[in-house]
């Protein structure tokens, strides 16, 4: 299991359909995932249960995905917050990708679709995640100024995964060793 973390805005959902078109696995994005079981839109869900209705969601998901088949996962920029979902983390190839605050907001600034854009304490939540984010990777890849198919490359790269077609791929699985 591939698991892509960080910040809104840091690319995860980007550089993981890279990495699971190179890799030959699925991709799935865990809020593409809780919308679809939900039958409405992140935001919706936020609006209408509230935050933490929204993350005990997040949790339940996730853990379903983890205890599936292997594929490159991108969680929300929240779901490290929970320390039950940082423990189901222990094991899988945890990627953090890690952007700036200034550079998140410039690439969501103006997305209406991410609720988190309305708090304003947002820079003290990208703050209070640097720990988790930190704390649970396996390995940390900066995007800021940088195209997605060279972060790609980076993380295939740290990984030791190869081959440019999904039949030559030998993927080594490698527990987390704390």
């Amino acid at each position: 299991m591939i698991v892509l973390i960080g910040f809104m805005g840091a690319g995860k959902t980007t550089v993981g359909q890279l990495l699971s078109g190179q890799l030959g696995l699925p991709f799935l994005d865990a809020d593409a995932v809780i919308e679809e079981r939900a039958g409405c839109p992140v935001p919706q869900i936020f609006a209408e249960r509230g935050e933490p209705a929204f993350r005990e969601l997040e949790h339940e998901t996730i853990a379903g995905l983890l205890a599936g088949p292997r594929t490159v996962l991108a969680l929300g920029g929240g779901a490290v917050e929970d320390a039950r979902t940082r423990r189901l983390l222990v094991g899988a190839h945890v990627v953090y990708l890690h952007v700036p605050y200034a550079g998140a907001l410039a690439r969501v600034g103006g997305d209406a679709g991410r609720p988190m854009l309305s708090r304003p304490d947002l820079e003290a939540v990208y703050r209070r995640r640097l720990g988790a984010y930190e704390a649970v990777a396996t390995h940390t890849v900066r995007t800021d100024g940088r195209a997605p198919a060279d972060v790609c490359g980076e993380i295939v790269s740290r990984l030791g995964v190869g081959g440019s077609a999904p039949h030559r791929l030998t993927f080594i699985y490698q527990p987390n060793v704390r």
